[in-house]
């Protein structure tokens, strides 16, 4: 595949894509699941698809918020995603680089307060998110911090949590 299991090549070749055509840069993502009306399975189930196939993915509450906990909540999946975006951003800048990767463990987490949720304050619910990112490579310190500032201020899902995004909702009734 290449450096830190990153296609540098398929990015370069995108990269040029995008300097011809500016527009081939804006893709669409989509996730549509159901929730999950039968007792005892999870509250709710989406089929993601990708490139390579498919994969079901099933969340569920927390006991105290009326789930089964029997899968991850839709925050673990969020905080998910944040992570998994960070690694992804930052192991493509290293490899852009050239830097092989010998380890990289990137932690996400925050405090929720569900009082908000709940009905009973008009509390920020979510008080603040935390990425760690843990690293280990035959490069200089002040290099891994250039590509930890260069993927913050580049990581898609670090830009859906630090801007606001216009957000519309729709409701269907069949």
């Amino acid at each position: 595949m290449g450096v830190n299991n990153v296609n540098a090549e398929a990015v370069m070749a995108f990269i040029a894509d995008v300097q011809r055509d500016p527009q081939a840069a804006k893709k669409r993502k989509r996730v549509e699941g159901e929730w999950v009306l039968e007792e005892g399975q999870p509250q709710f189930r989406a089929r993601l698809e990708y490139p390579a196939g498919a994969d079901v993915v099933e969340a569920d509450g927390a006991p105290f918020m009326g789930g089964g906990g029997r899968k991850p909540d839709p925050i673990q999946y969020c905080l998910y995603g944040l992570a998994s975006c960070f690694a992804g951003t930052f192991a493509t800048l290293a490899a852009m680089e050239g830097i092989a990767l010998k380890r990289l463990v990137v932690a996400a987490e925050n405090y929720v307060d569900l009082s908000r949720t709940l009905g009973l304050s008009s509390n920020p619910i979510i008080e603040g998110v935390e990425i760690t990112v843990t690293v280990s490579a035959d490069a200089p310190r002040e290099k891994l911090e250039e590509i930890e500032r260069l993927a913050r201020e580049r990581c898609p899902g670090v830009h859906c949590i630090t801007n606001p995004i216009p957000l519309t909702t729709s409701l269907v009734i069949e």
